[in-house]
């Protein structure tokens, strides 16, 4: 098993309310997986939650993080963050899914707190998490500090925002987002997460961080498992226009499935990006080769950082899946796992014990540890 944390994402947040919600009832608590009985009595956890509950139990490292907000929820951030009934209300909700559903922490994904209102109002709401999640282990008696995070950015002026040292003092460790650095907002294609060199840099935005006093074993550097389409560009710097269809959306393509038949891989060691270019269709798509992936990893190692994170699992190559659609942008191509590349050249994954008793749950199953 080459990971150690996983987040799982994304939970919702009411803007009118503060409670925080799970977004996918069904998949996250409902689905009945092979081996789950349709027999059971009493009021029983299914779905996600409980296959990654058994992971837990076999894999006694792994530990199991709800993501709440990303890009498409934060908005509902805003109005919460800055009214402290609110946030007390996404406190005690967000503890309550803890406890429910046998996690080991939480992580906040905020993108992005726009004014000064909202980036203090972040700092008290990471503070009164910290707070009630502490205060939650010495009620249950346990001896576990139930962990908190966030997912940091790594533009110029969304971290800018933020009060940094502030809300280091309740982080755990802090995830950086050190990807989509360009896009379909911009209007030459690019490189999305190269560790050097550029507007834009994950070593650039991570030496920000460390510059406001954030320790190094407290970050841990995001990484595309998926790249980002650009049409009719002659490459890297030059005019674009329009996107490639992509996997699932407009111009985003899975790892797994590149690179795309007909296209050629290129790499820049001084910047430490990798891409590919068909000449016939004129595509560029910015991603993180195996190449890149083992300099990266190295560089953590180097550099002293907790180790990496990685947007999104589904995107890794390494594993056949069942029932995935096939083709164009969608069928699998060779290779390997990045997640296993960058571990093997960053090292040893943390190996403290996560946490199996949750006999606050609702579920009966869940209390009684899954037998």
């Amino acid at each position: 098993m080459h990971r150690s944390h996983i987040l799982y994402a994304f939970a919702n947040v009411k803007s009118d309310s503060g409670e925080v919600v799970l977004s996918d009832p069904w998949a996250d608590t409902d689905i009945h997986y092979p081996g789950d009985s349709w027999n059971d009595s009493g009021k029983n956890l299914y779905g996600n939650f409980k296959a990654i509950y058994k992971l837990k139990q076999q894999h006694r490292h792994l530990k199991v993080i709800l993501s709440i907000g990303g890009w498409t929820y934060s908005p509902h951030f805003h109005p919460v963050v800055i009214n402290p009934a609110l946030r007390s209300k996404f406190v005690a909700s967000s503890i309550r899914l803890l406890e429910d559903h046998g996690l080991d922490g939480l992580d906040i994904d905020y993108e992005y707190p726009s004014n000064d209102e909202q980036a203090r109002g972040y700092v008290a709401l990471l503070r009164e998490l910290r707070a009630g999640l502490d205060a939650h282990a010495s009620r249950k008696g346990a001896n576990y500090r139930f962990l908190l995070t966030i997912a940091a950015p790594c533009g110029t002026d969304n971290y800018k925002k933020l009060h940094v040292r502030e809300m280091d003092q309740s982080l755990d460790f802090w995830n950086m987002m050190a990807y989509d650095f360009a896009g379909s907002w911009d209007k030459v294609s690019g490189h999305q997460a190269n560790l050097f060199g550029g507007q834009l840099s994950v070593s650039q935005a991570i030496n920000w961080y460390i510059g406001q006093g954030v320790a190094r074993d407290k970050i841990v550097v995001g990484m595309p498992l998926y790249g980002r389409s650009f049409m009719n560009t002659d490459g890297p710097g030059a005019p674009y226009h329009g996107l490639g269809p992509g996997s699932w959306e407009q111009g985003t393509y899975d790892y797994r499935a590149l690179p795309l038949p007909g296209s050629y891989v290129f790499k820049d060691d001084k910047m430490v990006a990798s891409w590919t270019y068909d000449y016939n269709k004129k595509e560029m798509i910015s991603f993180d080769s195996e190449q890149v992936a083992a300099w990266k990893g190295d560089w953590i190692r180097r550099e002293g950082l907790r180790g990496s994170m990685f947007w999104e699992l589904s995107g890794d190559k390494g594993a056949p899946r069942e029932g995935m659609e096939g083709g164009h942008g969608k069928d699998p191509q060779p290779g390997q796992s990045l997640i296993a590349i960058v571990k093997d050249t960053m090292g040893e994954l943390d190996r403290s014990p996560n946490w199996l008793q949750y006999e606050g749950s609702q579920y009966d199953n869940m209390r009684a540890g899954m037998p």
